[in-house]
């Protein structure tokens, strides 16, 4: 009787489970007079039809013991504070006058010893349970004190993220801008993920959707452990292997994602940069130097910003370093007519080999937010033919000093100097983005000066797979031979290459 009636329930509730997941599942709830009995998967998803998997059945193990976590005997379901902090909030209410709380919190903070005392409690647990009463005076006491004593914008909040809880950042949230103070952004815990994404993708965190790893026909899974972080999407990149797709998994420690991955690379921890480095400086020294592939040339001179003109800033010492992006008001009138337009310090410039000289393509962020731009937020190139490279067409060469990253420790930053073809556009001395990005990773070409590689298996000089292998312990064939196969496997398919990005290679400095 007892494990029949384990399963009876008087109504079915539609829910996912609120903690942050990307999964976010769709489940259905079971409720017996107010109380979840069990929940199990909704299996009611669209299809997608018949050329790929479908969505469901989504979930996972945690979701089909969620309501174990909801009754736990262990879930905090009231307030707690640390015990010397709250023995000093009511020591000094009792003395205040007319126990005013405010007047006891400005009493321990402006009391060195005090503030001390429960400052240096912290992270030695000692936590005991308070009123919801008592623990909301407090809060509202130390907040009415901080706006008297420094102002509002003094009062700073941390709300857990919307796909956590709606209700609590909502409510946070909206406090805080009731009262004028800061909010904290939990993706401001993200560490490298907030500005490296858009700054090198464009988007905010803009990965792959899950269903598009079916798709690749090459794919690494670098920093994310798909089964088990991702587990309701893990069935794309385990079903897709069947299609022929290779799979290989970065990661410092035997991960789940090893399991299911052809090869394992397996860099020390925080050293995923130095891979990457290897790897990037591979693909740039085979398919973009010693050969140049049609398909990667046009992509980069369509959908990145490899082809525009950087001003090179001369340092007090006289030293070349890396500036700004050339933009229309700079360039003048005579150069381009979009320098007279709206936003025309928003409007980088390329170098059009088609008429030798500087234009301003479409799809630039002034483009986005001007009356002039309206049928040009796109990046049809049309006639142009942007020049990823200077050289050939440089009025000059110049040594342009560039940041080292592997002297973190060693008492600076660290420069390398080498060569790149300049053209002078109005006394100012521009390069490609390209170029630089060909100094920086240390691959050289013929006539331009500088410190550069001799080869793959260099170790002397910064970021070959030999150099690499020093710091991560990847063999540096092993590097070298991966990155080649995820670049032509790109060329033989199209760019069906993919890279699972995850949080793992965003939580050390300069990983």
């Amino acid at each position: 009787v007892f494990y029949r009636d384990r399963w009876s329930h008087d109504k079915v509730v539609r829910s996912t489970h609120g903690v942050n997941c990307t999964g976010s599942c769709s489940w259905k709830v079971y409720v017996k007079d107010g109380i979840i009995t069990w929940e199990t998967q909704a299996t009611d998803y669209p299809s997608v039809g018949p050329d790929s998997p479908e969505y469901e059945p989504r979930g996972c193990p945690r979701g089909a013991a969620f309501s174990w976590y909801t009754y736990s005997p262990t879930r905090v379901r009231y307030p707690y504070v640390r015990s010397e902090l709250l023995r000093l909030f009511r020591e000094e209410k009792a003395k205040a006058p007319g126990n005013d709380p405010v007047e006891a919190w400005k009493a321990i903070v402006s009391d060195p010893q005090k503030a001390m005392r429960y400052k240096r409690a912290r992270g030695k647990g000692g936590l005991v349970r308070a009123s919801w009463e008592e623990a909301e005076e407090l809060v509202a006491a130390a907040y009415v004190h901080t706006v008297k004593e420094f102002g509002p914008d003094r009062a700073t909040g941390f709300s857990p993220i919307p796909a956590m809880s709606q209700v609590s950042f909502s409510s946070g949230a909206r406090f805080h801008q009731l009262i004028g103070g800061s909010m904290l952004s939990f993706y401001d815990w993200y560490a490298d993920l907030p500005p490296a994404s858009p700054q090198v993708f464009g988007d905010q965190t803009d990965v792959p959707e899950s269903g598009d790893w079916w798709d690749a026909a090459y794919l690494i899974m670098w920093g994310s452990n798909v089964p088990l972080t991702r587990t309701p999407d893990a069935h794309w990149m385990v079903e897709a292997r069947y299609r022929g797709q290779k799979v290989i998994s970065v990661a410092p420690d035997y991960a789940e994602s090893v399991k299911f991955a052809d090869e394992w690379l397996a860099p020390h921890p925080g050293t995923d940069a130095a891979l990457a480095m290897a790897m990037g400086h591979t693909i740039l020294r085979e398919f973009y130097v010693e050969q140049q592939v049609p398909y990667f040339e046009s992509y980069s001179k369509q959908y990145t910003d490899l082809p525009f003109l950087v001003q090179l800033d001369q340092r007090e010492d006289g030293a070349l370093v890396p500036g700004k992006f050339l933009v229309a008001s700079e360039a003048g009138q005579h150069r381009t007519a979009e320098a007279a337009t709206e936003h025309a310090d928003f409007k980088p410039m390329m170098f059009d080999l088609a008429t030798d000289q500087v234009v301003v393509p479409n799809g630039t962020l002034g483009h986005r937010y001007s009356a002039d731009g309206e049928g040009r937020w796109n990046l049809e190139l049309g006639d142009l033919d942007p020049a990823l490279s200077l050289l050939g067409h440089h009025e000059d060469i110049a040594e342009v000093l560039l940041p080292r990253f592997d002297t973190a420790g060693q008492g600076g930053r660290g420069d390398v100097a080498r060569g790149v073809p300049v053209r002078e556009i109005d006394g100012r001395i521009v390069t490609t983005v390209f170029d630089l990005l060909l100094a920086e990773y240390g691959v050289g070409r013929e006539g331009l000066p500088g410190q550069w590689a001799t080869g793959l298996d260099d170790a002397d000089a910064l970021y070959t797979p030999a150099w690499q292998e020093t710091i991560t312990g990847v063999p540096g064939q092993a590097a070298a031979r991966i990155a080649r196969e995820f670049a032509q496997n790109a060329i033989d398919s199209g760019g069906r290459s993919m890279i699972i990005m995850g949080a793992g290679t965003n939580h050390w400095f300069h990983s």
